[in-house]
């Protein structure tokens, strides 16, 4: 899933004051957008998510915020359709499971993180206990190990960006075969997905905020907990908000009335 509506996008004197301003915030709408996605999740996806991993970028954490409000409210909560907040809504934090992934962050790159705003030296710092303190209280999983301990070296190739993005999602999906996993991560983590796991997707033209492409693939369990699993596969079925080409042809998956920049 991409982060929702980022604030220097709506507001681009923000920039001027920030003291991190290649790390913006959602805008409000970004948070109603988001939290609006997992109500969406919850009542039309069919299956329950049981882990979120999420970028340490701030629009990723607090999309993955309100997303984990909405799936994890307690049962009641979540079924008015005019409720667009997650402002005081109860959650039973036992229902979901958040952690940070490294692997899933922006792409370390000027195409990505604009010159305008990129550190001279290169250095991005992110406190981890700063991080996990945008997310509700009890739904860290402080056992979960990040996949990658550091962020990608600074002008990482494009090539190279898009290979991470799919070697995360595979590994995440190898390391827990039984479970329903979401990452919140960014336009182009979404891009490399679909265009990774969907082969006849040539190229994705548009991704709305918050838009969530979908890969599912058959698994095999065996004796002590071994599995053999097929291969990770995208789905047509179960997209939201994209924009893509199939050879000559241009697919537009559920919602996807507006076509935004992938970055």
């Amino acid at each position: 899933m991409r982060h929702g509506d980022r604030m220097d996008n709506f507001e681009p004197l923000w920039i001027s004051t920030a003291k991190r301003p290649w790390d913006p915030p959602l805008v409000e709408a970004g948070k109603i957008r988001a939290y609006c996605t997992g109500q969406s999740l919850r009542n039309k996806l069919g299956f329950p998510i049981h882990r979120i991993f999420v970028s340490p970028f701030l629009r990723c954490l607090q999309t993955a915020a309100e997303i984990v409000i909405a799936l994890s409210a307690v049962e009641g909560q979540h079924d008015d359709p005019n409720n667009s907040s997650s402002n005081s809504v109860v959650i039973d934090p036992s229902k979901i499971k958040v952690a940070i992934e490294y692997g899933l962050c922006e792409m370390m790159n000027l195409r990505a993180i604009r010159p305008n705003v990129a550190p001279k030296d290169g250095v991005f710092n992110f406190n981890l206990s700063q991080c996990e303190a945008v997310l509700p209280p009890g739904t860290i999983d402080h056992a979960a190990e990040q996949l990658h301990k550091q962020l990608p070296e600074w002008q990482e190739t494009i090539e190279g960006a898009r290979a991470r993005y799919r070697e995360v999602i595979k590994a995440l999906a190898d390391k827990y075969p039984s479970e329903n996993l979401l990452l919140v991560t960014h336009g182009e983590g979404v891009e490399s997905a679909v265009c990774g796991f969907m082969q006849e997707v040539k190229k994705v033209r548009g991704l709305e905020y918050c838009a969530y492409s979908h890969s599912g693939r058959p698994i095999v369990f065996g004796e002590n907990q071994s599995f053999t699993a097929g291969d990770l596969l995208g789905l047509h079925e179960g997209q939201v908000g994209i924009t893509y080409v199939t050879g000559d042809s241009e697919v537009a998956s559920d919602d996807s009335s507006k076509k935004t920049n992938i970055n």
